[in-house]
């Protein structure tokens, strides 16, 4: 063999061992998220993706299912566990459910948080609250209240019945409802987080309740549905939409007076934070109790006994503010 090829040889052998070698140090993390195709959950993406770039040896893996059900969520995750994946972040559609396979994956070395909607404490390694739970449930509250100096009638239009964030919220909702005199929670219902079965129970709660006053949805499929069907009902004025929304799809709403004020915590920041917390703890940052955890841009998360933390307030949007936030997520 002659000096020159044994160079370029040399060289190749190199080149593919380096590439070998990046590859190996690129952390997988699987953002999996409740359905695919839900503008939240792209929103935060986008903040992963932030994230990712920051940190340079980052590779982000947006997945789901099709639809927002627990069996859709293990299909993925067992195909994440054969792929390899690093760590993964999930906004789980049922906390039990998906717990056994989540274990499994803990089993395999892969670095496990939940974010946005909880897993049992045996099937992660820490869960991001987006916000406080107690700070959200009495938002979701007064947002209604605000607009309704006599009191009345509200509902609840959840996502779905096993969904451990919206649950949290509901509870906390109810605990601070004798602070508000006058306002009276009169049902709790479920869409599913799906368009047309969210617009049909919103429906059914003005044909149920004709002296309803507010429906509030902590869901953003769930808010902008209702506020559609109140819309089309002619309701404008008489019922008023509020909970938890994206400013993106809330716009139009709050422009006609379907929708008054509403609440929601930035997805960006959301999906930015989970993927610095899944990459510190994959680096090795313990998950103990009281420990703190960095989360870039967004400070730290310190983590209760239960191994959960708060990322920040949610933020209230309205007409004076919807301009300036629609065009961004």
């Amino acid at each position: 063999m002659s000096i020159l090829r044994k160079i370029l040889t040399t060289a190749a052998l190199a080149t593919a061992l380096m590439s070998q070698t990046a590859a190996a140090e690129t952390v997988k993390i699987a953002i999996v998220v409740k359905a695919l195709g839900i503008g939240f959950f792209e929103a935060a993406n986008k903040g992963a993706e932030e994230a990712a770039k920051e940190l340079g040896d980052v590779e982000i893996i947006y997945t789901g299912p099709t639809d927002t059900t627990a069996e859709g969520q293990i299909e993925v995750i067992n195909a994440l566990i054969a792929q390899g994946v690093d760590a993964i972040a999930i906004s789980a559609n049922d906390p039990d459910a998906v717990a056994p396979t989540l274990q499994k994956a803990m089993e395999r070395g892969i670095t496990v948080i939940s974010w946005d909607s909880g897993v049992a404490k045996d099937g992660r390694q820490m869960h991001l609250n987006p916000s406080s739970s107690a700070l959200i449930g009495n938002t979701i509250i007064k947002l209604a209240a605000d607009n309704m100096p006599e009191g009345g009638d509200v509902a609840i239009l959840s996502a779905t019945s096993t969904s451990t964030n919206q649950n949290t919220w509901i509870e906390e909702a109810k605990k601070v409802l004798p602070n508000y005199p006058g306002v009276n929670l009169v049902d709790v219902v479920y869409g599913d987080d799906l368009a047309d079965k969210s617009y049909r129970e919103a429906q059914g709660l003005v044909a149920k309740y004709p002296n309803l006053k507010a429906i509030i949805a902590p869901t953003t499929v769930g808010i902008l549905a209702a506020s559609q069907a109140i819309t089309d009902a002619g309701l404008i004025g008489k019922v008023n939409v509020t909970g938890l929304g994206l400013p993106s799809e809330m716009a139009g709403a709050v422009e006609s007076g379907a929708t008054k004020s509403f609440a929601i915590w930035n997805p960006i920041d959301l999906g930015y934070a989970a993927t610095m917390l899944a990459y510190n703890i994959n680096k090795g940052a313990t998950t103990e109790a009281g420990a703190s955890i960095p989360m870039g841009r967004m400070g730290t998360a310190t983590l209760d006994e239960n191994g959960e933390a708060a990322m920040s307030d949610p933020f209230t949007y309205d007409a004076s503010n919807i301009a300036e936030f629609k065009s961004i997520f």
